[in-house]
């Protein structure tokens, strides 16, 4: 078990409702966003729970404080993020780039670790837990562009440039867009 952390649990929705607070305070951190941040992302957050075949992973320590999670759901025509990377995967490559990255995807939304427990192989864990056992084909997710611990994470798990320097709607910062087929190879 990594440094800190002595146990990874699936949540449900009524858990991770009871942990949003927590969960979002490591995502500000994490993502080192301003302070209000969390009170805009919190609606969202709890809409994307509602979606089919979404679940959380989270790791606990001894004292069931949140050290990190990783949720996300199936992608599907009509949500905000798969008409954004539809758009510009199609005008990039084409339709047919689009059609085979989204018509069979789970979207990992967020992965996050507390800044202090990040490199200890947690980040890992999560990806590797919320992932097990998901049925689509492909596994997709946006992350900004430059070197990071995700970046490191995301290609040493396997995944490969979809889209890169894309600019979502409404966000002047650049973003790839990682994908990998499923499931997720061994250790």
């Amino acid at each position: 078990m990594p440094a800190g952390c002595s146990r990874y649990v699936q949540l449900s929705t009524d858990e991770f409702r009871a942990r949003l607070p927590e969960a979002l305070d490591i995502y500000v951190r994490a993502m080192r966003y301003p302070a209000g941040t969390a009170e805009q992302r919190a609606p969202m957050w709890l809409t994307h729970a509602l979606r089919e075949g979404w679940r959380c992973m989270a790791a606990l320590d001894a004292d069931d404080v949140l050290l990190g999670l990783a949720y996300g759901y199936r992608g599907r025509a009509g949500q905000w993020w798969h008409e954004q990377v539809r758009h510009g995967l199609s005008r990039r490559f084409g339709p047919e780039a689009a059609e085979r990255w989204l018509s069979d995807y789970f979207e990992l939304t967020e992965i996050h670790v507390k800044p202090e427990n990040q490199g200890h192989q947690i980040g890992e864990d999560l990806l590797r837990g919320l992932l097990d056992g998901v049925p689509s084909a492909n596994v997709l997710l946006s992350t900004p562009e430059g070197t990071s611990r995700a970046w490191k994470l995301y290609r040493r798990t396997g995944f490969v440039d979809v889209l890169r320097d894309y600019h979502f709607a409404g966000d002047p910062r650049p973003f790839a867009i990682l994908g990998r087929a499923l499931p997720l190879d061994a250790r």
